[in-house]
């Protein structure tokens, strides 16, 4: 164990005297583990070994008290606990001793004693084990004495080991000390085997904790942008067209061709990612390019270029593969390639290429960064700093005179301020982007694309704001800069007088945030969260607490690696540190990469511990307000990481959804208003969906709807509109009375968020046709059209959605007329958003079902409106536009003319059956029917393609897409030669096994479309060959009146066609 804590483990660096600690890192994190599962069950394996008293005792400073160990194997000894057990000079194998008020110094003598601590610690094991280690950094010595010491290079302590005990053994046999009365030199010898066999056993332990490190450094090898240069120059050398003699068509490099000076093509935002360059690869055997993203992590497909975004690429992995180099991902996609690759018959191309178009700027890399993702400018300083000496030391001598602030923004440290000579120094052409800290925080690729459709984007982009060099500054920035200084040079007095001073300043103002940062502050402050001093931890995150609501001082932040530290607090006895700590989080995790440090670093874990205090509604005492604050701050951190869905994951195995609906019964709206908020941002997820509608936490959410309080209404509302996907939470909201105060809230008009989650929650709502009934008492259709104007748009797509759920009911239709609903209604088939078009389609496409209704869509040019949506690039639109249409021609009163009346529009919709999208196929084949009920309309499709078109998707499997494809062939068969012209395309057999289907609606088109085709001679024979009589023989005696007579009508053309031929036959 010494041998791979010494070599494995990765440690701090000492200071302040003392040693370093051990890194929060996935390495030491399973090292730890591998060591927890070595202590844990020790004893039961090897009793003996376990019972074994250390030479020395491991002594570490605890965060457990008295209260956490039971107190029958313990002694009491004032405020010190002792164990029962006692080794052979009579000290206790295990003692706690107080140092000061709730800290502690454990001290243990045996490896039974050390599990008995790690089993009371409880979920505070690893904490102990941490704290052990960084103690007692040889633990070996501690344990067996000196003699086994970790050494480099041969250890041959146990082979000497051996060799005494094996010579003591030897020499008492000589000597007859089995007589009586020479006992306890074999006991000496028994003791020595017990070391011995214990020694063993730490040594295995030490070869599987090597054995495991080795594996996992050799698992993260990163790639470099040399690396992939030379893999894609290779590739590019052996590719061309003959596909004999070359492994690729082609392989190049996607995207801007700009090298920047560590090598990466990627551009700047997508290099803190991890990502080098992507290429575009053309397989011979591929009919489409393969795009490639090479990052530091590997090589993985990504989505080619954004159709959305021209010139741009879609970044995410259509797949989860990573591969370790190119030409492995090559020959998994490619067949041709890896058999190329095997057999090694290809041909070496000789590129031609001027070596001065690659050269760029001849500048040499920096190959001593691998990561693409951290910049910084030190190279360029090195390079100029000889060439600079003597102006540079002349402007250090301006400077002693005349000290001012950096104006320049850099690190958050505080830079030497240059002159802008300096600036003027450097060449045009090498000009840098806006400069970035080196990130403390790690970047795992394969963590970061799992945001949830809920979180803001805005952050990770944010544009740093600088300060012109000849901005006149405010005096509080020249005050800051004093008290930063006080705060590096000072004792611990002045350091706690300095942050006592910083708070009275306006810390909210962001001048004063600003300033903090430039001088240097932020190191300090997070710095200050490392010492073993309270107040000083108090008043940093005081400070940190008020400036982190500022967006550049929350990546600053989590550059510094001050949320690892913040999460390490979070185990802090003290209860205002834990809160200070959990609401500073709750302000730096508001963009990604926060959010994913705080869940790699186990803080997800220890926010949930927060929540579990009892909830009180009597009168509390200072310590239960104290567990209820604690409590609080951590709802409010966890409400800032549950953007993320990975978050909510570990979220909902950490135990988060019992305690969130604990404390979801709180009578307090501090409390209650994170508590929503976590819930309805993790409500998009079905796990939590299911635990909100079986914990009983409707019925909580239903009863704060009543609140006075609109922030926390809002949440309600919000948390209902998502969970009301399923049936059963929309009746518990009906059975516990929430369908009122939903309707209620309607009327605040002036709050737009609380207006949007309650017409969202009524549109889910209101899918329940029960719902719809008790909305019609509430004459909620009335508020509901009264809402559809100067409106912003998440308002219109609620409202416009519950307006086409509430108008599946006949009697409601009326009442949207006689509201006003339908002008409003068709005006907003103007507009733009895609979501807002769906709704309002669909609205309308209801409304259409009544007679009078159509009259008014018809005079409003409605149906002009909704044919033009088919246009629309979103398929949704396409799909419900198509399905709004079908009424319309339905309920027209002249349906034939007005569909001619629109230039280009048969053709238009005739043409969408080329799709890919089944809905849209299905809508559309629905449209045609009714279409076609005209015959100059169907003679216009026919000209246009309709029956070959038609025919292509008869082999489809979707029973919707059956149903309605099934309608409009028979519709079609009514013109011209069209059902000999289906069954020369192949139409008739594919529609015979459409009879299998177990849909009913199915059965009844099918049998038309079968009526209709039968009627050709030819086509009787192609669906009697392919077995049609006998389903259609069992649909003759079904209960629906249509089915029957179209199956019989089928049955009869093929029987009077049977009897022709039998006629024919013997004439």
């Amino acid at each position: 164990m010494g041998q791979a804590l010494q070599r494995a483990a990765q440690w701090t660096s000492a200071r302040d005297g003392s040693g370093g600690k051990l890194e929060f890192t996935p390495t030491n994190e399973e090292l730890l583990h591998t060591i927890l599962q070595f202590v844990e069950g020790f004893s039961g394996k090897s009793p003996e070994e376990a019972k074994l008293v250390f030479k020395k005792p491991f002594t570490w400073k605890t965060s457990l008290l008295p209260s956490h160990f039971s107190s029958g194997a313990y002694v009491e000894k004032g405020d010190d606990l002792e164990s029962d057990a006692k080794g052979k000079d009579g000290q206790a194998l295990f003692q706690l001793k107080k140092l000061s008020k709730d800290k502690y110094e454990v001290s243990v003598m045996s490896l039974e004693q050390a599990e008995n601590i790690l089993r009371s610690a409880g979920d505070k094991k690893m904490v102990e084990l941490r704290g052990c280690l960084e103690a007692n950094r040889d633990p070996v010595v501690n344990m067996l004495g000196e003699r086994f010491a970790t050494v480099e290079g041969d250890d041959n302590s146990i082979f000497r080991y051996m060799e005494e005990i094996t010579k003591e053994i030897e020499q008492a046999a000589r000597a007859g000390t089995e007589a009586e009365g020479d006992t306890s030199k074999m006991s000496e010898v028994e003791e020595k085997k017990i070391v011995l066999r214990l020694r063993l056993k730490l040594l295995r332990l030490d070869e599987q904790l090597l054995n495991q490190s080795i594996q996992k450094i050799s698992s993260e090898t990163r790639l470099t942008p040399p690396m992939v240069d030379g893999e894609v120059s290779i590739l590019q050398q052996l590719s061309g067209e003959d596909e004999e003699k070359s492994v690729l068509e082609s392989i190049s490099y996607y995207g801007d061709t700009f090298v920047f000076k560590n090598g990466c093509r990627a551009q700047p935002w997508r290099q803190l990612h991890g990502d080098i360059c992507f290429l575009e690869v053309k397989c011979h055997d591929l009919d489409k390019p393969l795009y490639v993203t090479a990052n530091t992590i590997g090589y993985y497909l990504n989505n080619g270029p954004d159709k959305d975004k021209p010139g741009q690429i879609d970044y995410e992995r259509p797949e989860q593969d990573i591969f370790r180099d190119l030409v492995t991902l090559l020959k998994v996609k490619s067949s041709r390639f890896a058999e190329m690759i095997e057999k090694q018959e290809f041909a070496l191309r000789v590129d031609t290429r001027d070596d001065r178009h690659y050269d760029m700027s001849q500048e040499k890399r920096d190959e001593e960064d691998g990561d693409a993702t951290h910049r910084t400018e030190q190279n360029w300083q090195q390079r100029t700093s000889n060439q600079d000496k003597d102006k540079q030391s002349k402007q250090n001598r301006q400077q002693k005179k005349k000290l001012e602030p950096s104006l320049k923004w850099k690190a958050l440290g505080v830079e030497e301020y240059k002159e802008e000579q300096t600036e003027r120094k450097k060449p045009p052409s090498r000009k840098k982007p806006t400069h970035k800290l080196k990130s403390k925080t790690p970047v795992d690729c394969e963590d970061s694309f799992s945001e949830s459709s809920t979180e803001s984007e805005e952050e990770e982009e944010a544009v740093e704001r600088r300060t012109e060099a000849n901005a006149d500054l405010p005096s509080e920035y020249w005050q800051i800069q004093k008290l930063v200084k006080y705060l590096k040079g000072g004792n611990q007095t002045a350091t706690i007088i300095a942050l006592c001073s910083l708070r009275d300043f306006n810390l909210a103002q962001e001048t004063c945030q600003l300033a903090i940062r430039d001088v240097g502050g932020l190191e300090v402050l997070i710095n200050l969260l490392d010492t073993e001093e309270s107040k000083c931890k108090i008043g940093s995150l005081k400070i940190l607490k008020e400036i982190s609501r500022n967006i550049q001082i929350r990546r600053a932040i989590a550059d510094l690696g001050g949320l690892q530290t913040m999460v390490k607090i979070l185990r802090d006895p003290d209860k205002e540190l834990r809160c200070l700590a959990a609401e500073t989080i709750a302000n730096v995790a508001k963009f990604r990469r926060a959010r994913r440090t705080v869940r790699q670093h186990g803080g997800i874990r220890r926010l949930v511990s927060l929540l579990d205090c009892a909830v009180v509604t009597s009168p509390m005492n200072a310590e239960m307000e104290k567990d209820v604050e604690v409590a609080r701050c951590g709802a409010l951190a966890l409400w800032s990481c549950s953007k993320s869905k990975k978050n909510k994951e570990a979220m909902r195995k950490a135990g988060a959804i019992p305690l969130l609906a604990k404390l979801l019964k709180s009578p307090t709206e501090d409390m209650l208003i994170p508590v929503v908020g976590t819930l309805q941002e993790c409500a998009s997820e079905p796990s939590y969906r299911l635990a909100i509608r079986t914990e009983g936490m409707v019925e909580d959410l239903v009863k704060n709807l009543k609140s006075s309080n609109q922030e926390l209404q809002m949440h309600c509302a919000s948390a209902i509109f998502k969970c009301a996907e399923e049936k059963e939470t929309r009746d518990l909201v009906r059975q516990y009375g929430g369908l009122d105060p939903l309707v209620g809230l309607l009327n605040t008009s002036e709050n737009k968020e609380l207006l949007a989650a309650a017409t969202g929650a009524i549109w889910k709502c209101a899918i329940s046709h029960e719902n719809v009934q008790r909305f019609q008492t509430l004459k909620a259709i009335e508020i509901l059209v009264g809402l559809l104007n100067n409106q912003p748009e998440e308002v219109l797509v609620n409202v416009v959605g519950a307006l086409g759920e509430l108008a599946k009911d006949p009697p409601n239709r009326l009442q949207i007329r006689k509201s006003g609903g339908i002008s409003p209604l068709v005006n907003l088939l103007t507009g733009t958003n895609q979501a807002l078009l769906v709704n309002v389609t669909k609205a309308v496409g209801q409304c259409a079902e009544e007679p009078d209704n159509m009259v008014n869509i018809d005079r409003l040019d409605g149906v002009r409106l909704l044919w033009s949506l088919l246009k629309n690039q979103n398929t949704e639109v396409q799909a419900s536009a198509a399905w709004a249409i079908c009424p319309c021609i339905e309920n027209a009163k002249d349906a034939g003319e007005m569909v001619r009346s629109f230039v280009g529009g048969l053709e238009l919709i005739v043409s969408l059956l080329k799709s890919e999208d089944k809905e849209v196929l299905a809508s559309v084949c629905a449209a045609i029917a009714n279409i076609a009920k005209d015959e100059e309309n169907l003679a216009v499709i026919t000209d246009h393609g309709v029956v070959p078109m038609l025919a292509r998707l008869t082999n489809t499997t979707d029973d919707k897409l059956r149903r309605h494809l099934a309608e409009a062939i028979a519709r079609c068969c009514n013109w011209g030669n069209n059902r000999v012209a289906f069954g020369r395309e192949g139409a008739v057999a594919p529609l015979v096994k459409y009879l299998k289907s177990q849909d009913e609606n199915v059965h009844r088109s099918t049998a038309r479309a079968l009526y209709q085709l039968s009627k050709n001679p030819d086509n009787c024979i192609t669906m009697h060959e392919a077995g049609v009589v006998q389903p259609l023989m069992k649909m003759v005696g079904a209960t629906d009146e249509d089915l029957q007579e179209a199956a019989a009508g089928c049955i009869g053309n093929i029987r009077r066609l049977a009897l022709a031929n039998e006629k024919a036959k013997y004439a």
